[in-house]
């Protein structure tokens, strides 16, 4: 066997005529054989697959997806900004997660950042070609059109986290409404009574959930919900420090804040220090996340664990549903696959 490999590697790359002519078959036939086809006979399947290995035989991957009509790919879109993917442990983790589940595929990864809606213009012509096989898509905002565009194009096609609790898109999403009540009840537990919150972007159902979920454990608490104890943030650091400057000029006597990200409460927390306040002493700090800034941060962060790598690894697999069955995400409203995973409270010294 060997042998006969070093003489097709003397002669170049054995080719599928040269595979069908040693197998006894016709060209078609051996074809049908190495792309899996089943409508071949258990002994022509044999002789093929002897007459690959004999030869060495190495099935050229571009044509192969050409003839399939596939790509042999899967994009990544984030629309957001490099500053904040590089930024953000949650990015990270996601794209962490995608790569591992996608690692024992076929598939490449393509990672794109959607900013302008001239690069989304890109992005959709771009996947109108059908140049990927399937899109998985985070961080989506309220009046993103993409997702629909995804839908309209019949594409597989999965998003990490919604734009609204309608969504018609397949998605993988985490508990934010009851990560978020857990943290805030966790305060009202230790004797808290006048709790402040910072939110993410409003245009996200992320932080609409969260806010939400704050508001809840307010009631269940018997604590009033005052206006001025929320202050809207971005999911950044800087603004996670204006939205704690902001919170102590109007309500000074707040004694703990739930912050929608451990980034945002990393910038809470220098506020805090530089108007001299205590934490947890004065002020009880808890962020969403449970990232590796929760862990390093003085003290250390009480935060909502999201199980953000595994979030990744769900929506390839949701993905990669799809596609094997040829699965077009734009049939009727409401039926695509949805997943929601469990959040957790870690609770540290912060609180």
């Amino acid at each position: 066997m060997a042998a006969a490999r070093r003489r097709g590697a003397g002669r170049g790359r054995p080719t599928l005529e040269e595979v069908a002519a040693r197998a006894g078959v016709g060209r078609g036939t051996a074809s049908r054989v190495i792309n899996g086809s089943p409508r071949v006979s258990d002994r022509t399947r044999a002789a093929v697959e002897q007459a690959v290995a004999d030869l060495g035989y190495v099935p050229n991957r571009a044509a192969r997806a050409l003839a399939a009509n596939r790509a042999d790919a899967v994009a990544l879109v984030i629309p957001e900004p490099e500053t904040r993917l590089f930024a953000e442990p949650y990015f990270s983790d996601i794209i962490r997660g995608v790569a591992c589940e996608l690692a024992d595929t076929d598939l490449q990864l393509l990672l794109t950042l959607v900013r302008t809606a001239k690069e989304r213009q890109r992005l959709a012509d771009y996947l109108a070609a059908h140049r990927v096989d399937g899109v998985l898509m985070i961080s989506a905002h309220a009046a993103d059109p993409l997702p629909d565009v995804l839908e309209r194009i019949d594409i597989p096609a999965v998003l990490g986290g919604r734009r609204s609790a309608r969504e018609t898109v397949a998605h993988v999403d985490s508990d934010n409404l009851g990560g978020a009540r857990s943290a805030v009840a966790h305060l009202a537990e230790r004797g808290r009574r006048t709790i402040a919150t910072i939110t993410g972007s409003l245009d996200m159902y992320t932080a609409q959930c969260r806010l939400d979920g704050y508001r809840e454990a307010l009631d269940a608490a018997d604590l009033p919900r005052d206006p001025d104890l929320v202050e809207r943030a971005d999911f950044t650091e800087e603004g996670g420090r204006r939205a704690m400057a902001a919170l102590l000029a109007r309500r000074p006597d707040l004694d703990a804040v739930f912050a929608a990200s451990d980034v945002m409460a990393a910038g809470a927390r220098r506020v805090l220090r530089q108007h001299g306040r205590k934490v947890p002493d004065d002020v009880a700090l808890v962020g969403y996340d449970d990232s590796p800034v929760a862990r390093h941060m003085d003290p250390p962060l009480t935060s909502v664990r999201q199980a953000t790598e595994e979030m990744g690894r769900a929506m390839v697999r949701v993905l990669l549903e799809q596609m094997a069955t040829r699965e077009s995400p734009a049939t009727v409203p409401g039926t695509r696959p949805h997943l929601v995973l469990p959040a957790e409270l870690v609770p540290r010294d912060s609180s």
